[in-house]
């Protein structure tokens, strides 16, 4: 099965074209670049280049799966927009996934791990994975979060977690006492993992629901207040 994969949770804008099958998924062509500040300007580029590289055109595609962050709303709605409007004007299906699922599934070894991106305001998105599952997928111990890093020694207490991946992991695992290991962003490969048997069965995608895990900066003006005027005294 041929398989877009896209992702613009993080920095990175990721973009691949993916053949999947009974074992892990092999990436036939694709595109990281790290730049938050072009997501909307790169990701419909980088997809055509990889459907040109890797000799198939949309129509062909049997699916797309696209991370779901969590991440900025900015960034994060660029991936998950474009995945939309493909699968709507191909008739293809859209399977939203876990992005910090994607960067566990791309780890070496099967010790529990933590994955760290950055949700800005000094907090970190995160989530703690065990065990490998089929396709490189590791079973998830904890769900995903928000949090200040200085919280996470209390909040991982049992989890038995040795090192850390994700853009994050480099500042934060040294204070935490755990190994930073690869990758720092999700890659094709591991975002067509996370879905990897829902895709082959055929199932029915999950609703394209994006996972902010807080409230956007922006905020909705509020009711204009009322101004009394004041008559002057004659």
């Amino acid at each position: 099965m041929l398989v877009i994969a896209l992702d613009t949770s993080t920095p990175a804008v990721t973009a691949g074209l993916v053949e999947l099958a009974d074992s892990r998924p092999h990436s036939l062509a694709e595109r990281v670049t790290v730049n938050p500040r072009a997501h909307g300007e790169l990701l419909t580029p980088q997809l055509l280049d990889v459907l040109s590289e890797g000799g198939h055109q949309l129509g062909e595609v049997d699916a797309i799966v696209v991370g779901a962050g969590p991440g900025p709303f900015t960034g994060l709605r660029v991936g998950m927009v474009t995945a939309a409007a493909l699968g709507h004007a191909s008739g293809t299906r859209v399977y939203p996934v876990s992005s910090l699922d994607a960067i566990a599934a791309r780890t070496e070894g099967n010790s529990p791990l933590l994955v760290l991106t950055d949700a800005r305001r000094s907090e970190v998105y995160w989530a703690a994975y065990g065990s490998r599952k089929p396709y490189g997928v590791r079973e998830r111990l904890t769900e995903p979060a928000v949090d200040r890093p200085e919280e996470l020694p209390t909040l991982l207490e049992g989890l038995h977690v040795r090192a850390a991946a994700g853009e994050s992991a480099a500042r934060h695992a040294p204070e935490l006492g755990l190994e930073v290991v690869d990758p720092a962003y999700p890659s094709p490969e591991g975002i067509v993992a996370v879905a990897g048997a829902e895709v082959l069965a055929g199932a029915d995608p999950h609703p394209l629901v994006p996972m902010y895990l807080r409230r956007p900066d922006a905020a909705a003006p509020g009711a204009p207040k009322s101004v009394t005027a004041e008559r002057g005294r004659t």
